[in-house]
């Protein structure tokens, strides 16, 4: 038995020795979200995608404004008329409190749409430059900074990029 842990044990010290590889291809890592805030073509287009944002909040808050102003008309109005009046007001309150809830879904996922589809057009826009410089500078594998959890400053290409990115991308 002393003599089959002592096999396994060769055996076992062999293939983990045997199967270690040694890369020399050249590795750096980026900043993306650096890239998209500070490059002119990310600016832009967070600049849209704000704008759009501000504009969908502010229709959305008008609407819940004269919501909120009939929740108060109607309460206003319960010792006043009929309870079967009254009730056909909060049904038809409701009513409208669901579409207000349905259209606004409606428009959060337009807007998730269309910040997607802008921010795919930064990224075909900017992918073609960034393999280009991965190209010229022999960089064989790219990482995104976030997934980094440690590496030299050295491999941070960041700022390299976003400077070729403003210079071809307009």
């Amino acid at each position: 038995m002393n003599y089959l842990n002592k096999l396994f044990s060769i055996f076992l010290l062999f293939f983990l020795f045997i199967n270690t590889s040694f890369s020399n291809e050249p590795v750096a890592y980026i900043d993306i979200d650096f890239i998209l805030k500070n490059s002119n073509i990310g600016k832009k287009s967070l600049e849209k995608i704000n704008t759009q944002n501000d504009k969908n909040i502010q229709d959305l808050k008008k609407k819940e404004k004269i919501l909120k102003d009939l929740e108060i008309e109607i309460a206003s109005k319960k010792n006043i008329i009929s309870k079967e009046a009254f009730d056909k007001e909060v049904i038809i309150f409701r009513k409208n409190i669901d579409q207000f809830k349905t259209e606004q879904q409606k428009i959060i996922k337009n807007f998730n749409d269309y910040k997607k589809n802008e921010i795919d057009k930064v990224f075909q826009i900017i992918s073609p430059i960034i393999n280009s410089y991965m190209e010229t500078n022999s960089v064989k594998i790219l990482f995104d900074a976030k997934n980094i959890f440690m590496a030299r400053n050295d491999l941070n290409l960041t700022n390299d990029l976003l400077e070729a990115i403003n210079k071809e991308a307009k």
